[in-house]
This record gives C-alpha cells, structure tokens and sequence, in this order.
C-alpha cells in the first residue's frame, strides 16, 4: 500500500508519519521478555520499563491539552507519579478502560486441556494453542493434585496410560487406512502433513483432558485483572496456581493497573447460590430420553423473527438517512427478489476472507448443541458468540470418529471408553470436578450457542472448510443450514472458504475474483 501525497514526511527513526497536518506515531509495541531484562540489566537505573506509562499517559489525554506524545514523555519521566495517577483513576474515578493500553504477552505451558478451556473463556484476549491435530502426542498430563491428595493417584494413572497406549495404537493404525484411502494425494509428500493431521485428529478422541498442552496468551491488563480475578474464586487447585503466577508477574511489572484480585462474593458464589435455586424452583426428573440415548445433533431453539428483514432495514438506516421504523415499515412490503438485490449489491464485491457489514448483527439464532471435547476445542475458539457450557456428562455418551468405524475399531475404542468412565465414578465420589480430568475427547457437554449472522460467516468460513476438524465441520454446515432457512437472503453466502467460488458462481452467474488455496497440492 501506498501513500501519495505532496505533503509526505516519514521519520523512520521516530516512527511518525505526517500527512496533511496529521501526525502519526508509533508508540510502543511488544516485544520478548529477555530483551527487556537484557535493557534492565545494562540500564539499571532506568525505571520507566513498564507498560503502565502508556496506561498514565492515555488516561490524561481527557483532560490535558498537550499532545499525546509529550504526556507519554511526562508519564516516562515520572513513573511513580504515573503509578499514582492509574490507580487514582482506576480506582478513585472507575475509569477502568484506560488500563487496556497495557498489554501482556504470557507463554502457558504445561497446562492441561481442561485448564484451557477455562483461559479461553475470556472474550477479550488472544490465543494460539498447540494442536493435538499437527502435533504428535506424547503422553504428558497433569496429575491433578485433589487427585494427589485424595490417595487415587493409582487408578488415575492407570487409566491415562492405558488412554495414551491406545492413542498411539489408533495413531498408527489410522495413519496406514488414511494414507491408503488417499493414496493419490498421498503420492505427492507435500500433502502428508495434512493426512497425518487426520489421523492424529482421530486418534485424539481417545486421550483425556488432563492432557498437557500449551499456548501463547496476549492480554490487557484490564482482561488480565478480570481473569485473576475470577479465576481466584475458582476451587480447581490448578488454576490457583495458574492464576497465582499470573498475579505475581503481572504485579511485578505493573502494579499500579493490577488492582481488584480479590474474589468478591458475587465472583465466588453466584453461580452455585443461582443452582441451588433453580434446582429448588424445578421439579425433580429422572433422566430425559434425549439423555439417556446421546442423542446427537443440532436443535435450534430461538431465532429472530424475520431476520432477513430486520438486517435490510439495518441497511437502509445507515444508508438511506430513514429512522429503523421507517425501515422497517418499508422493507416489510418488500418481496424477497427486492430484498435480496439490495443484499446482493452488500455481497457483490466480497472475496472470501471479508465480513459481512455490522447490520448482519441485528438478527440471530440460538442452538442447543451436544459435541465432543474434541469438537468443542474448535468451537471455543469463537468466543463473541454467547456460549452457555453444562459440564462433560459421561451420561451423553462419547463422539466415535467415522475413521475409527473405518478400520473397525470401535471395540477397542469403547473398551477404553468404559475403563475410563469407570475410573471417572470413582472420582466423581472422592474429588466432585476434579474427576472430569480423566474423561476423553470423545466426552460430550451440552453447549447453548446465540450467533448473529454475522459472527455465523466467520464460524463458517473457517470452520465448515474442507481444512476443518471433521466434527466442528459437521456442526457448523448444521448451524448454516438452519441459518439459510430461516435467513434464506442474509444467510445465502454461509459456507466454507472452498465452497465459497460455487456459492458466489449460484447467486451472480459468475466467478470471485479471489479463489482460496486447494487443500491439497497435485
């Protein structure tokens, strides 16, 4: 990209651009930990190796007239007045917000699955995890210590290592079917990854969620507090230690925008006092049929009401200067072929890597899901949907992998499944929670999912791709073609990025001018 202007100056030593009176500069970035304790060592007396200016000097911009470079200057230059000023604003003044210009780089290793999930709750943070899909197994997992300290250390490791013994086993035997399944795209060496990937994919479903894994978090101190926070009224004795060391080195650097840690009462109690009153509000049940069978599949519960509508008429309110009741008075006299040639002009330029606009967020749907952990690993990671978890229930029975019914498997696969649940009752009466640790990635949980039609483009693209995980593929083409019924104008792109040249050829006659890569190479 280019700039061409007759009024240009760019100061590459400074990282400033000036353009048409505007200035623009780069103030900071992140960079690796040992090059700032390599800068510490040499400048020793340098204090203002901190995050928490940037913090000090954004939250003034309201009120002092200087530009923003010299309160940065001011903020590097007084750093224990810096300090000072952040917590009088965070906490005098509640303007937490400014505490988001400091950001944290952590590296997470050696936690397990089920800790993951737990990090990954938060919206508001960037992950990129290790994959058991690229990456080969090697046995490693957190010996949980309720486990420890309950004295059932035995059948816990008993169980994890006849689990990993089968992974391996599945591994090899899956590798050898899918190789020759796919023998032509086999012949070029290029594609292996992407075939081996399938059969360490499968294999997986076999091992549990105790199994290690790790990931790099990038997170602002505002999130950071939040998760301390939240994770401190947790009872798992792993986050506790997870969240004391995030605690600690956070404070280290930055102690004066790391400052509500404390679980309150409503961090600590709310969800068990809400249970026990929903609970005392409902009549006691045995078991529903849909319970006892694990009965798969995607039911959609809610959805808006002529959602098509309501997101043409978003278009004409930000486009046609109407108030939205005016909109939509107007659109509700449309036929569909009006609706959709106004939608049509929204897709007609869209390559397969765009969004939808912001009015594609107006109308939604909520799903009532049963997936695998395996599964729910990839759906997780969509966290602007609203996701509503039950715990893993072994009473829902597992997800098998099509490929293990391939090489016809399923026996041994099941037995491992049975040993597993057993040791997981044992648990369940000594640790409570604690005892999911041994369950599989095959284990189902019940996920509520709200989506608007706009964050369901960005579940689709990625996620019903041929490149997909075969089961997150299978839920999302579900939740995309409940989608296009109810929504059969808005919802007419949903679909994967390899899809995506067929779906625009449908509704234009014509190709994308961007077609996405192959998934394997001749």
């Amino acid at each position: 990209m280019s700039i061409v202007s007759p009024v240009l100056a760019i100061d590459n030593l400074a990282g400033s651009f000036y353009l048409n009176g505007m200035k623009i500069i780069l103030a900071g970035y992140n960079f690796d930990a040992e090059v700032i304790e390599e800068l510490k060592k040499h400048s020793p007396e340098r204090q203002d190796i901190t995050p928490e200016t940037l913090s000090a000097a954004y939250a003034r911009i309201s009120r002092d007239p200087r530009p923003v470079n010299e309160l940065r200057a001011v903020a590097r230059a007084e750093v224990e007045k810096a300090r000072r000023s952040n917590q009088n604003i965070i906490f005098k003044m509640g303007h937490h917000s400014v505490a988001e210009h400091a950001v944290f780089n952590f590296d997470l290793i050696g936690l397990s699955r089920l800790a993951i999930e737990e990090v990954e709750h938060f919206r508001l943070c960037s992950y990129t995890e290790k994959s058991q899909r690229y990456i080969t197994l090697d046995g490693d997992y957190v010996l949980p210590e309720e486990i420890k300290q309950a004295g059932l250390e035995g059948i816990f490791v008993e169980t994890i290592e006849a689990q990993n013994k089968a992974y391996g086993y599945f591994y090899e035997r899956l590798r050898e079917h899918i190789f020759k399944k796919y023998d032509r795209q086999a012949a070029n060496p290029k594609n292996h990854p992407v075939l081996d990937g399938w059969a360490k994919e499968d294999a997986r479903y076999v091992v549990s969620l105790a199994t290690r894994g790790q990931l790099g978090m990038t997170i602002n101190a505002r999130n950071l507090e939040l998760m301390i926070r939240r994770f401190a009224a947790k009872k798992n004795a792993e986050i506790q230690e997870l969240v004391r060391h995030l605690h600690d080195l956070a404070k280290k650097v930055a102690p004066s925008i790391i400052l509500f840690t404390d679980p309150s009462p409503y961090e600590a109690g709310m969800t068990q006092e809400v249970a026990g009153q929903a609970l005392a509000l409902i009549k006691p049940k045995g078991k529903s049929e849909e319970k006892k069978s694990g009965q798969e599949g995607i039911r959609l519960v809610e959805k808006t009401e002529d959602g098509d509508g309501l997101i043409v008429a978003g278009l004409l309110f930000s486009t046609a200067g109407i108030s939205l009741k005016e909109a939509l008075k107007e659109v509700k006299r449309w036929p569909v072929k009006k609706r959709l040639d106004l939608v049509k002009k929204v897709f007609e330029h869209m390559e397969f890597y765009d969004s939808p606009p912001r009015e594609f967020e107006l109308a939604y749907l909520t799903c009532d899901l049963m997936v695998s952990a395996s599964c729910f690993a990839q759906l997780k990671r969509h966290r602007m949907m609203t996701l509503l978890v039950q715990p893993y229930d072994p009473g829902l029975g597992v997800t098998v992998p099509p490929s293990i019914k391939e090489i016809k498997e399923q026996k041994k696969f099941m037995e491992i499944i049975r040993q597993t649940e057993k040791t997981w009752r044992v648990l369940k009466k000594k640790v409570g929670p604690a005892a999911d640790y041994i369950l599989t990635n095959a284990h189902r949980r019940r996920v509520l999912v709200k989506a608007n039609v706009r964050e369901l483009y960005h579940l689709s693209r990625l996620r019903e791709d041929a490149t997909a995980q075969w089961e997150i593929r299978q839920v999302s083409a579900a939740m995309s073609a409940l989608a296009r019924k109810v929504f059969p104008v808005t919802a007419s792109l949903l679909g994967g990025k390899d899809a995506y040249s067929d779906l625009y050829q449908k509704l234009f006659n014509r190709r994308p001018k961007m077609v996405p890569p192959p998934l394997f190479l001749e």
